[in-house]
């Protein structure tokens, strides 16, 4: 199984409350049992359930790629400590952006080849999450949003955008990821791919509400056809 559906407690915006690469997922701490050996299962990586600012939201907080993890600065200290531990055994990096910023998932998308960032951030946070990430980054906008992690579902082999992504920004998009992206959405029309989703190469989860056609573009985009 390439795509699974389902909810969280009734949520269908996955995304908020997960992050997925090709070494890890990371989701909020109050997922079911059967739903987290379900994920595990279509992600092929080991599920950690973490918080962030004492909070489920991993999706909206956290941003990662196989390379490292980043973490805004309002995560507690308890929190950090958990988060150590993942990075020692994967061996990757581990950073709070020290940004006003916090949302980081939302404003970040990456995969292993590359990252488009947000223009709200600094030059200097920029080059610290590309620190982190181990990869090169540039500005980018979808749908003329900065909110570009909302707006988009990334991995190594593809990508899927907001519906009202121009040309340009599908373009950029592709250069920085070094993927082919498609335009599309999910849960019964909703735009905000990166709210509703979250993927690796390996596989990806979507919200219940998402349609047969808009599976079949995700899986598509993402090259799991």
């Amino acid at each position: 199984m390439k795509v699974l559906q389902t909810n969280f407690h009734g949520d269908h915006n996955l995304g908020l409350f997960g992050k997925a690469s090709n070494r890890s997922c990371i989701i909020g701490n109050f997922i079911q049992e059967k739903t987290f050996q379900k994920i595990e299962d279509v992600l092929r990586v080991n599920v950690v359930k973490l918080t962030v600012a004492n909070t489920d939201l991993i999706g909206i907080f956290c941003c990662l790629n196989s390379n490292g993890i980043l973490l805004p600065k309002i995560v507690k200290d308890s929190e950090i400590e958990k988060f150590k531990i993942l990075k020692k055994e994967l061996g990757i990096e581990l950073k709070i952006l020290k940004s006003k910023f916090t949302a980081l998932g939302n404003l970040i998308l990456c995969n292993d080849s590359g990252a488009v960032v947000s223009d709200i951030f600094s030059k200097r946070e920029k080059r610290e999450i590309e620190e982190c990430l181990d990869v090169e980054s540039e500005y980018g906008s979808v749908a003329g949003m900065s909110i570009v992690g909302s707006c988009g579902i990334a991995s190594n082999r593809g990508c899927l955008l907001h519906r009202d992504a121009n040309e340009k920004e599908i373009e950029n998009v592709e250069n920085i990821l070094k993927v082919n992206v498609d335009i599309g959405t999910a849960n019964f029309g909703s735009p905000f791919v990166g709210s509703c989703c979250f993927a690796n190469s390996n596989g990806g989860l979507v919200g219940e509400s998402t349609t047969g056609p808009e599976i079949n573009r995700l899986m598509e985009a993402l090259g799991f056809l």
